[in-house]
């Protein structure tokens, strides 16, 4: 289980660094006329202040990542969007040594279509600027490395003392759990599907549920599920698509820590297959979720106990 902040020592560096984690909604729109993008520049309340990044920004709690990168939009650059599609979903981790933290981002890269609005910058907010920028206008910029990446161009090491965080970082809420999970719809040569059955003690418990789980400090999403799939299951994959992204709020969930927690899970979802399919075997350590993994026929799926979440992509793509 992934809380949404951790106290203990950051792997591969000092001990007594906090791991901090946090979901970010970004969206890529464009101007396919003029070959223009939208990008942001950050204000000087940022923690990147003057550095360039697509629009968006953090997911409140229980708000879906579709609906975060709507509103973000709105507040930073006037423009009414709709979301058009899921284009990469990708992590990075940023050191903050005057605090003792290092900051985890899970990014959501959603295609937008401007439907309304009228193009301004934001007024005391984190961004401080909106502009349609050309790719070759955007690489002339400092620009976030996911940022970046997404238009396609080189990451280039911002400046030192680029960094300049303002605030702590705000203490969590104890009664609340951040939960960011990558999940896979796993096929195999005969098209049979892999499920994996919830233990006692977890939520859903004795339903079959889409092999993945939640990511870990430092792990990209896609990294995180074919570890889980070995772990829950035993077998190799290998990812050819992103679905999706599913978001699940329980505000009085009860699994193992014994009392109701307000809890918010954002699983993102991606398509796998298993080449070469072996009989199931859950080799992660006793006491997890996972109480066994088995193939399944699609006829055989509607005979299944099925969570939410495998139940809609299942039964509907059949």
């Amino acid at each position: 289980m992934i809380d949404g902040r951790r106290r203990r020592g950051w792997t591969g560096g000092a001990r007594g660094v906090e791991q901090v984690r946090r979901v970010g909604a970004y969206g890529l729109v464009w101007d396919t006329e003029q070959e223009r993008v939208l990008l942001v520049r950050g204000s000087r309340y940022a923690d990147f202040p003057g550095v360039w990044l697509l629009p968006g920004g953090g997911v409140e709690h229980a708000e879906h990542p579709a609906s975060a990168v709507v509103r973000e939009v709105a507040e930073e650059t006037g423009l009414t969007v709709e979301v058009t599609g899921l284009r990469a979903v990708v992590a990075d981790v940023v050191p903050y040594p005057a605090q003792g933290v290092a900051l985890h981002t899970d990014r959501l890269l959603f295609d937008l279509t401007p439907v309304g609005g009228a193009l301004r910058s934001e007024a005391k907010g984190s961004a401080d600027l909106a502009r349609w920028l050309t790719t070759a206008q955007a690489a002339e910029l400092p620009l976030l490395a996911f940022t970046a990446e997404a238009l396609g161009l080189p990451v280039v090491p911002l400046p030192a003392g680029a960094l300049r965080r303002r605030e702590p970082f705000a203490v969590p809420d104890a009664g609340r759990r951040l939960r960011f999970g990558a999940y896979g719809l796993v096929t195999d040569p005969a098209d049979r599907v892999l499920l994996c059955l919830i233990a006692d003690g977890y939520p859903g418990a004795g339903r079959w549920h889409l092999p993945g789980g939640g990511t870990d400090h430092g792990e990209q999403p896609v990294t995180a599920l074919l570890r889980e799939l070995v772990e829950e299951s035993g077998q190799l994959g290998r990812v050819i698509d992103l679905i999706g992204v599913d978001n699940l709020h329980n505000p009085a969930a009860l699994g193992p820590e014994g009392y109701p927690i307000d809890w918010h899970g954002i699983r993102v979802v991606y398509r796998v297959v298993v080449d070469v399919p072996t009989e199931p075997a859950v080799t992660e350590l006793a006491g997890g979720s996972t109480a066994r993994a088995s193939w399944f026929t699609r006829a055989e799926l509607r005979e299944l106990p099925l969570t939410e979440i495998a139940a809609g992509l299942l039964l509907t793509s059949q």
